[in-house]
């Protein structure tokens, strides 16, 4: 009971006192806790629900059969001869999209005769209500099945387009979803193959087998009798797959999330360093009657604690708040650069609440250890004496500038270990020392800059510029702590910004090299890095005779496995090249020019991959891959590694010719159309439109494709800006909330000043100066970290993740912008303890003195 009383007298009642620096501190947790509980929930719904309708309709499949370019029908034949009991399903997928509200759905082509044959008995969790309905409506191509969540009754009718095609469907009956992630389209599988023009395929079959032999050895078994080119696995893979894929996505929005948290860190240090400093008296009393140095520690600790608990439970509902803007983003950028994937709900369960709580007390304890831990180990004499913490930091700041140095050099060797495990966790390490380093650093930084810079202030700014830089010189402490956690989000932001600039400028001289043609044709809707949709086979031929049309290139593209990873595989028709004489120029890793790589791909086993594939697989120009391409497994010489950003799941080039080889499909995915050099665009693209009206799709000039990108591009780090703006303000609210206890701190010395005739205009001017140095120091300091921390993030971490080279480039405008930004916030930010200062009674204080 003593001690309670003790720790509220000592503790808590200061705190109270204070009501907008304890809320400042609270907020401030509160925000990094948000961050990091909001990047937590968004990406559990962004990327975490691969369970999508293909296959949450799998049922209690345990084998799965596919093949690159689809399964051929005869393989159902063959499986259905083994001599075992067992259940197949064969299946179509695809997306459709309505077209009144353009939302895709997932579209499913099943033997619907089967499925409906007992609940029991079939491989699918998909169940008819009225089997005899399959069999009703079996010839009729423009019947389909909803789930219940898409909300439409039995009769009603939808206008779907499927590649480039609308055409008109009626519902024939309602299927039981599960909370809407198994929401999709369902066909009969003669129905979906008219549909998508996929005869004599489809893409899976899914096996029931039985569990008196091992799943391994059933593989094993179906493999032996299926061509070579087919592929046996699990159930699920897929799935697997695209989380092992996005690993690195969610790794590296996770530590973003973090900088918040490392800011706020430096702010709870600096609020119990300035609680011991406040209360020296108290506690070298409190010392003095016999209290022991656990009783200290452990006062100053809960102290942190309770403002880590108080932030921790704001900061429950700003993170629900923020992911729900979040998972959106997110969603959108899972969707162009990896796999189609529909965003599950935003759950905030017991788990989240555990970490909130965990996060806020942890960090706030964790980096009020060190101040509580010395203030627990003075005397009480040295409690007693004012100036001691500062002439130690003074005594001190070699040793850390020592040690800083050594912290950099290792944080140089650790930029140059390799991944592990394809994570860069020598990056992040690399990163981490960097910090500390600068945070180390900073004390002598600050001296010598401000020591520096007094007398030219003061010629410019006056006497309140002298007194303001010797005042943040003589209290060295807390102004290292200020500048460093200020430092730290500015650095980051930095960091970021030059990262995000490099990655955007390296982009638009890729595009410059990429996009040759003149006018460019997909079907419509809505883009995503494993969808292929293509085109009606004779569209092509009908627009390459258009005149003002040189040629027309058909693009065809393959979602693919390679090593237990996805992939692209893609095929150039070479022959257009010809006919336009032109090659473009693009850059190869090897420094050949297009010219003399491409000509190596035509009419043979020959591929071109991206430096992403390159890096991921570990292949480079000259080795050879192996490829399961329909029913054969076919082997390919590498000629060359080329730079690519379109997508970071890896891709494959190859010529048309040999693709037609192994999959011979000749729908194309896209269109490239190149037109004579006296052609008018606008009279041709008209003519194009007339003969596309039969067809949906979209039409891209080279400029709109080139605008297109750059807005995904800037979408897709859009929730980076965001993390960095929070960590800023987290920074700047610690400003706020540390030069208001300057103030309360310093009554004596300012009221002193009063005393002797210094003007309330002055007294507000020392403090703002104070602020603006604050801020120019962190600035000064934050500038240097982040150019360090972006040569880690562009050649180190970036390059381990995701496989892409960064061409180094200043973002200029952006940054300076973006810093003169925060240096008038943190200015803005002393406005309110400029006015507290201002109104101090010195009678009052020089009395309480």
């Amino acid at each position: 009971m003593v001690r309670l009383l003790l720790f509220y007298r000592l503790m808590v009642r200061p705190v109270l006192t204070e009501p907008v620096r304890t809320a400042l501190t609270v907020l401030a947790i509160a925000l990094g806790v948000a961050v990091v509980l909001a990047i937590d929930l968004a990406s559990t719904a962004a990327t975490g629900s691969f369970r999508s309708s293909m296959e949450t309709l799998a049922g209690d499949s345990e084998l799965e059969i596919i093949a690159a370019g689809g399964v051929p029908e005869s393989v159902m034949g063959t499986l259905s001869a083994l001599p075992y009991s067992l259940r197949f399903s064969v299946r179509i997928e695809d997306y459709a999209v309505a077209v009144d509200t353009k939302h895709s759905y997932p579209l499913l082509g099943l033997d619907l005769i089967a499925e409906g044959q007992g609940h029991e008995q079939v491989a699918s969790s998909f169940r008819l209500e009225l089997p005899e309905d399959a069999l009703k409506y079996l010839g009729e191509y423009n019947s389909i099945w909803v789930g219940q969540s898409l909300e439409l009754p039995p009769g009603a009718r939808i206008s779907l387009q499927i590649n480039d095609r609308v055409r008109e469907y009626v519902v024939r009956g309602v299927y039981p979803d599960s909370d809407g992630n198994a929401a999709a389209i369902v066909m009969d599988i003669a129905a979906a193959q008219y549909a998508l023009n996929r005869f004599g395929r489809v893409d899976r079959i899914l096996a029931k087998v039985p569990q008196t032999i091992p799943l391994e050895e059933w593989r094993r078994r179906f493999q032996q009798a299926l061509p070579e080119g087919v592929e046996v696995r699990p159930a699920g893979t897929g799935t697997d797959e695209n989380r092992r894929m996005l690993a690195a996505f969610r790794w590296n929005l996770r530590l973003l999330s973090y900088i918040a948290l490392v800011v706020g860190a430096f702010l709870i240090y600096n609020t119990i360093s300035v609680s011991v400093v406040r209360r020296r008296a108290e506690i070298g009393i409190v010392r003095a009657l016999g209290a022991g140095r656990n009783t200290i520690l452990a006062a100053f600790l809960g102290e942190a604690a309770g403002f880590g608990f108080l932030g921790a439970l704001l900061g429950l509902p700003l993170g629900r708040v923020m992911a729900t803007g979040a998972v959106k983003s997110m969603s959108a950028t899972v969707e162009s650069l990896y796999v189609s994937s529909r965003p599950g709900s935003i759950e905030l369960n017991a788990r989240s609440v555990l970490i909130a709580i965990i996060v806020g007390i942890g960090v706030a304890f964790a980096s009020a250890y060190s101040p509580a831990r010395e203030a627990s180990l003075v005397s009480p004499v040295e409690a007693m004496a004012r100036g001691r913490r500062e002439y130690v930091a003074r005594v001190h700041k070699m040793r850390d500038l020592l040690w800083a140095a050594l912290l950099g050099l290792g944080a140089a060797l650790a930029s140059r270990a390799p991944a592990i495990s394809g994570q860069p966790l020598f990056g992040y390490l690399a990163t981490l020392l960097l910090i500390v380093a600068s945070a180390l650093a900073i004390p002598t930084f600050v001296d010598v800059t401000t020591r520096f810079a007094s007398r030219l202030l003061g010629k410019i700014l006056g006497v309140e510029a002298v007194l303001a830089s010797r005042s943040l010189s003589g209290s060295l402490r807390r102004t290292s702590v200020l500048v460093g956690a200020l430092s730290t989000a500015i650095a980051m932001m930095t960091a970021v910004g030059i990262m995000v600039g490099s990655f955007r400028q390296s982009v638009v001289l890729w595009m410059s090299d990429q996009l040759p043609a003149d006018l460019y044709l997909r079907p419509a809707g809505s883009p995503a890095a494993d969808r292929h949709p293509t085109i009606s086979l004779g569209l092509a031929e009908e627009i390459a005779k258009l005149p003002g049309v040189v040629a027309v290139e058909r693009l065809r593209a393959y979602e693919i496995r390679y090593q237990g990873m996805p992939a692209t595989l893609a095929s150039a028709d070479l022959d257009v090249l010809d006919v336009i004489r032109w090659y473009p120029h693009s850059e190869f890793l090897s420094g050949r020019a297009r010219q003399k790589v491409l000509p190596e791909l035509r009419h043979s086993n020959a591929v071109v991959v991206s430096e992403p594939f390159s890096y991921k697989h570990h292949v480079k120009a000259g080795d050879f891959i192996t490829l399961s391409l329909g029913e054969t497994q076919a082997s390919f010489r590498v000629a060359d590694v080329y730079y690519d950003y379109s997508s970071e799941r890896g891709s494959i080039l190859m010529d048309r010719d040999t693709m037609l080889r192994y999959l011979p499909d000749p729908a194309p995915s896209n269109l490239a159309i190149y037109l004579s050099p006296d052609a008018q665009p606008a009279m041709v693209r008209a003519e194009i439109e007339k003969a596309t009206a039969g067809h949906r799709v979209l039409m891209f000039s080279n400029r709109d494709l080139r605008t297109e990108a750059i807005r995904i591009f800037d979408r897709t780090f859009a929730i980076t800006y965001a993390l960095e703006a929070v960590a800023v303000i987290v920074a700047v609210m610690g400003i706020a909330g540390a030069l208001l206890a300057l103030v309360i701190d310093r009554r004596r010395e300012l009221g002193l000043l009063r005393f002797l005739g210094a003007a309330g205009g002055q007294i507000r001017k020392l403090i703002l100066v104070e602020a603006g140095l604050l801020g120019l120091l962190a600035n000064l300091a934050g500038i240097a970290l982040g150019f360090a921390l972006s040569l880690v993030l562009i050649f180190v971490i970036n390059k381990q993740s995701f496989g892409w080279t960064i061409r180094f480039h200043w973002p200029v405008e952006i940054l300076l912008g973006a810093l003169t930004v925060v240096y008038v916030a943190t200015v803005l930010a002393g406005l309110y303890p400029a006015q507290v200062a201002v109104r101090l009674n010195p009678l009052e204080v020089v009395h309480e003195e």
